[in-house]
């Protein structure tokens, strides 16, 4: 049990100091990533990962429906990571273990599970896309 605490204390850190990193880079306006998209670039269309970081960081000020709108993919991951967090608080400080929540990742397959984030991440990107292409009309 105490291996399990352990886990989930390092999974509740590792999210907190992300949404941390996102807040501080919303307050002090600087980056982690300082070159141009190559793919923006050379396609003039948005990649795949186009607005994941703007839209961490509206979600880390709490601004969650402009993270939606900024990269919808991201604000669907920014929530599922505040569910596992709370989840991995929940086993590290008080050390309430679900078999529930246990038997259900059990039950689950990776494959499933790789497949359904593919999914998320190729419409968020689909609409980036759209409203990038919108825009570029419209000029």
């Amino acid at each position: 049990m105490a291996a399990q605490r352990l886990i989930a204390a390092g999974i509740f850190l590792f999210i907190a100091a992300g949404f941390l990193l996102g807040w501080l880079m919303g307050q002090f306006h600087f980056t982690i990533y300082p070159f141009p998209c190559g793919f923006k670039q050379r396609y003039n269309l948005p990649c795949p990962t186009c607005g994941m970081t703007t839209a961490v960081i509206a979600f880390s000020h709490g601004h969650i429906c402009d993270a939606f709108y900024t990269q919808p993919a991201a604000g669907f991951f920014c929530c599922l990571a505040i569910v596992i967090a709370f989840f991995a608080f929940l086993v590290a400080v008080f050390g309430v273990y679900s078999p529930l929540v246990e038997r259900r990742l059990a039950s689950l397959k990776l494959r499933y599970i790789l497949a359904a984030l593919f999914l998320i991440f190729a419409a968020g990107w689909a609409v980036t896309l759209a409203r990038a292409i919108a825009q570029n009309s419209g000029n």
